[in-house]
């Protein structure tokens, strides 16, 4: 992990909400951005913007999203996802983020990361694959 990862950092990502983030239960015209959707964008923003940070064979997984889900976003609508890191606790990294409509405040809330050695990260899921049987 490089020096130069430290709290103030910040990046925004936009995306369109197309059919594949929408919760789509309440027929097309009711459409909207689905919560898990949101935190799926929320982690990729991160974990993409973290691995100019990191050094060769590093990688980070997510431990930890608290969300607030405040308004509704319509198929077809972008949505900024604004993230900044608050702490960074040797290989523990914590975000705020915020994803905002042309409207509104979307979503709101914190995200942990923490960086892994992809190599180790790998050998203890094998570890783990092959004592549950999956070998």
């Amino acid at each position: 992990m490089k020096t130069s990862l430290k709290p103030g950092l910040s990046f925004a990502k936009t995306v369109t909400v197309d059919e594949a983030r929408c919760i789509g239960f309440m027929g097309k015209e009711g459409m909207v951005y689905a919560t898990p959707k949101m935190v799926s964008d929320v982690e990729y923003t991160c974990r993409d913007f973290l691995l100019e940070y990191l050094d060769a064979g590093e990688d980070s997984v997510g431990t930890q999203v608290l969300i607030d889900h405040l308004a509704a976003t319509p198929l077809g609508l972008e949505v900024s996802i604004e993230i900044k890191i608050v702490e960074v606790d040797r290989r523990k990294i914590k975000f705020e983020f915020s994803v905002k409509d042309p409207v509104e405040e979307a979503g709101r809330g914190t995200h942990t990361r923490f960086v892994v050695e992809s190599a180790k990260r790998r050998e203890r899921l094998a570890a783990k694959r092959a004592k549950a049987g999956l070998t």
